[in-house]
């Protein structure tokens, strides 16, 4: 058992899942019938709410309401407007909405819900549970999402007067309700389960959750879990005295709260590299001051060598070999000189080039979406902003790739290889491109074996999977097809293969992509026109000991193939 006496607090998100993902049928049902060309404010706010835009539909709400007659329309205006209020902090508001509610029986489940919620964010937990258990008479109606979010609440309620037993029950049924692909409330649920049993001195129980809920987050976009995870396991740690392991995860913790991958660092960096650049040709002309000054000393010393052979000779031979080092020493200097000037140059030119053209192109996004609120074009604005958020992870993912080429060439690119089973990899990769490919009507189908380890750095294979399943999706037509599967082609190697029926490649391009097989630094001229997306995968699959290979042909598809080491070689 755990000495509790000098537990530390342990960092857990303990926030209300503050909305319901589906919809109340009775409402839409209510809002349909109220709804029409009279009540231009009314349908707006509802709209709003629909749309998450809490802050219009505050707003709109409250105009309606002003001069609201029906009881339908002023109680679906309240429960909207009290939930804007409650995402806005607004919480003496939302209060004040809920109460002037009737008890519609089509909408007291969602009333006292909303309550319930609303006591748990103003922390009076007590009362946030009596509305709770009103809601529990009158859910056997709800939907599953909005039952599981609200057994999470009451969990968390219970935690707050500390009656661990009944969280622990509510936790356990909301965890009846998770599916295996919401990792984000599996980490969180299994966190704060951790934390029930950690607080009743059960860590045989709760120390494997946090440990859980920490392996999770691991393979998770959001920082923040990873952070708090880490935390945790930092704690737990200390707590059972292994404090090199609570040493370790705190140094996660804190690398991750300082957030190296923070995309704005690639400003910084830029900029660190311009400035190197500027003090390395500094250090390159006072070398070739040096250098002057040297041969002055020789001059000098030849003259004073005249006065015997044997010193001018003796004092010829030295100075001629600290020249000659010298002389290496400059040719070096100049040579990496050289190479942070590509390198720099390399990356001004896609920030300038890349970036120019999308960055234009979101401004005249914004100013058509600008034009079209002013002239109330709100068909047009829903399609615009679209096209303004595509834009937008485009050039996100560009930042990326010039973020992790870039701390690549600066060698500060974090990189273990280790053994993994492949097909869970290549899964969590297709899965992040599913929505995109259903989007643009694209068949995405996958053949993987499941016996196939390889020796490779994880987190360096995913940045090349998420490159190239963007490209493929990115040049694949609408109804096209893109087929990955594994396969194992010897004892040396495995293979990932990604084919898609797109555009294909020109024999120019492929040319020039093939060129960058041994890539280095005196090549990046040569692969002007490829994309900085490619070159990292170059340079990231041979840093793992693998190849790249492709094949295409205009207008049927592109195959590439990304060959591995098996764990076994």
């Amino acid at each position: 058992m755990v000495n509790k006496k000098i537990v530390l607090f342990i960092f857990l998100i303990l926030s209300a899942r503050l909305f319901s993902q589906s919809y109340n049928d009775n409402m839409r049902e209510m809002y349909r019938k109220v709804c029409d060309k009279q009540r231009v404010n009314f349908c707006k706010a509802f709209e709003f709410y629909e749309n998450k835009n809490y802050d219009s539909c505050y707003v709109y709400a409250g105009k309606a309401l002003s001069i609201a007659s029906l009881s339908d329309e002023k109680d679906i205006l309240n429960y909207i407007q009290s939930a804007s209020a409650i995402n806005k902090k607004l919480f003496k508001k939302a209060l004040e909405n809920l109460t002037k509610m009737s008890d519609n029986e089509k909408l007291i489940g969602l009333k006292k819900s909303q309550l319930g919620l609303l006591h748990l964010n103003i922390k009076e937990y007590r009362d946030a549970i009596k509305y709770y258990n009103d809601w529990l008479k009158l859910s056997s109606n709800s939907s599953v999402k909005f039952k599981k979010n609200n057994y999470h609440n009451i969990g968390l309620c219970y935690i707050h007067i500390k009656d661990y037993e009944k969280a622990k029950l509510f936790f356990e049924k909301e965890l009846e309700l998770i599916s295996t692909k919401d990792t984000l409330d599996l980490i969180t649920l299994k966190m704060e389960l951790a934390n029930v049993y950690y607080e009743q001195y059960l860590d045989d129980d709760a120390i494997p959750l946090f440990k859980e809920a920490y392996d999770l987050a691991k393979s998770f976009s959001d920082l923040e879990l990873k952070q708090n995870s880490a935390r945790n396991m930092a704690v737990v740690e200390k707590n059972r005295k292994n404090y090199q392991k609570s040493v370790d995860y705190y140094i996660e913790y804190g690398r991750w709260k300082d957030s190296i991958w923070n995309r704005d660092k690639i400003w910084e960096l830029t900029e660190k590299d311009k400035q190197l650049a500027v003090a390395q040709k500094q250090q390159e002309i006072a070398l070739q001051d040096e250098q002057l000054k040297r041969q002055a000393v020789v001059q000098k010393s030849l003259v004073i060598g005249a006065s015997g052979l044997l010193v001018f000779l003796g004092f010829l031979g030295y100075f001629y070999r600290e020249l000659r080092s010298k002389n290496r020493f400059i040719t070096q200097q100049k040579e990496e000189l050289n190479v942070a000037n590509k390198t720099k140059d390399y990356l001004f030119s896609v920030v300038s080039h890349d970036l120019r053209s999308p960055i234009n192109t979101i401004k005249r996004q914004h100013e058509k979406l600008k034009r079209q609120l002013k002239n109330k074009e709100y068909d047009a604005v829903s399609e615009t902003t679209n096209n303004a958020i595509a834009l937008t992870e485009s050039t996100s993912h560009l930042l990326n790739n010039v973020l992790h080429w870039s701390l690549e060439q600066n060698n500060q690119l974090s990189f273990k290889a280790e053994e993994y089973p492949l097909k869970p990899l290549v899964e969590q990769a297709v899965y992040n491109f599913e929505e995109i490919a259903e989007a643009k009507n694209i068949t995405l189908t996958t053949k993987l074996e499941a016996t196939i380890l390889v020796k490779a750095d994880k987190e360096s294979l995913k940045i090349v999977l998420r490159n190239l399943l963007d490209n493929a999706l990115k040049y694949t037509g609408e109804n096209g097809k893109i087929a990955v599967k594994t396969y194992t082609d010897s004892e040396e190697f495995s293979t990932i293969e990604i084919k898609d029926t797109g555009f294909g490649i020109s024999k120019e391009k492929l040319a020039k992509i093939k060129g960058l097989e041994d890539l280095s630094i005196d090549k990046i001229n040569r692969s002007e026109g490829v994309g900085l997306g490619m070159l990292l995968c170059q340079t990231l699959i041979k840093k793992n000991n693998g190849k790249l290979l492709i094949d295409s042909e205009l207008e049927v598809g592109t195959t590439i193939r990304i060959l591995l080491p098996n764990a076994s070689a």
